[in-house]
């Protein structure tokens, strides 16, 4: 399998997952289409309702069969399936560990309904009892509600892990907190981003993959992702220092994710809003200097503020 790995692969993902030993996979990430007609390079993003389940049971079954005894499995989803391919991942035999809401409040705008503003984040594991999950890891928490809101010397100095809701503004680009909440910011990728690839419509933010990959793999495992779109997936797997692989149908989205592969070195920056290591102020506001002071010898919470660029 080694010549296959740090590549994306052109072809069907359920045939290139079955083609991979059997629990070779530390993490796999999916953000399979929605059923919903989004226009795609190749794929037809409109399948008959039976037709499209009995499809996601297939490629849910091929990533169950390749990931580790005490791997993790993360799956985006839209409202239109979510429940449906929840079910479904339960039944192939995956145990749902946390079902994460991602807000963001530049949604789609819709005329005969509310419009939408979120995403669902399944995050699945195959033995309840043994599984990944890098709670203690510095990098992995935010600083809770006493340090930031009330100083209280009580507080743990290394933080909290993060709430199950994921909240996006899009005004607040390079802010992670506002000093009442504790809730990370998540910028949508939109247009006009820096971050954008530009080669696909429907882009995941670096730094929310950053939190998916660093929480539930260690550097140098592998990291899977059955529909590599804009490579999002394999490139923050790459800054991280993970292995990875991913497969797409897409000739032209996978000469265009390889670029971008070989455009980035482990160690490289994620791109997007910063880690949520710091306290922000709310938009408008200018930022506090103050700062906890930490123990000697210790990393850090929080980083200096930075400048919030016009868009």
């Amino acid at each position: 399998m080694d010549d296959t790995l740090n590549t994306i692969i052109n072809g069907d993902c359920i045939a290139g997952m079955n083609a991979l030993p059997e629990g070779s996979v530390d993490l796999a990430f999916a953000d399979p289409p929605f059923n919903i007609g989004y226009e795609y390079d190749v794929y037809e993003d409109k399948k008959e309702h039976a037709h499209y389940l009995a499809w996601s049971r297939d490629w849910i079954a091929a990533v169950h069969r390749v990931l580790k005894s005490d791997g993790a499995f993360w799956l985006a989803i839209g409202d239109e399936y979510a429940a449906e391919l929840k079910i479904a991942s339960q039944e192939i035999g995956f145990h749902c560990r946390s079902w994460v809401i991602w807000y963001y409040t530049f949604g789609v705008n819709c005329k005969q309904k509310f419009s939408r503003s979120h995403a669902h984040l399944f995050h699945f594991v195959k033995d309840p009892q043994k599984f990944t999950f890098r709670a203690d890891e510095l990098e992995n928490r935010i600083p809770s509600a006493r340090q930031l809101v009330y100083k209280d010397k009580r507080a743990n100095s290394t933080g909290r892990l993060p709430d199950d809701t994921w909240i996006l503004r899009p005004q607040d680009l390079d802010d992670c907190f506002t000093a009442s909440e504790d809730t990370w910011y998540f910028p949508r990728v939109a247009g006009t981003f820096k971050e954008r690839a530009g080669f696909h419509g429907c882009q995941m933010p670096e730094q929310l993959l950053g939190r998916i990959i660093r929480f539930c793999s260690h550097e140098g495992e592998l990291v899977l992702d059955p529909f590599s779109g804009s490579a999002t997936t394999v490139a923050v797997a790459k800054k991280l220092g993970r292995r990875h692989i991913a497969f797409d149908l897409s000739e032209e989205y996978v000469t265009h994710g390889l670029a971008r592969l070989d455009a980035i070195r482990v160690g490289d920056r994620l791109d997007g809003a910063p880690d949520p290591l710091s306290s922000a102020p709310k938009t408008g506001e200018k930022p506090s200097q103050k700062r906890l002071k930490q123990p000697s010898g210790q990393r850090s919470l929080f980083a200096e503020p930075k400048k919030v660029k016009d868009r």
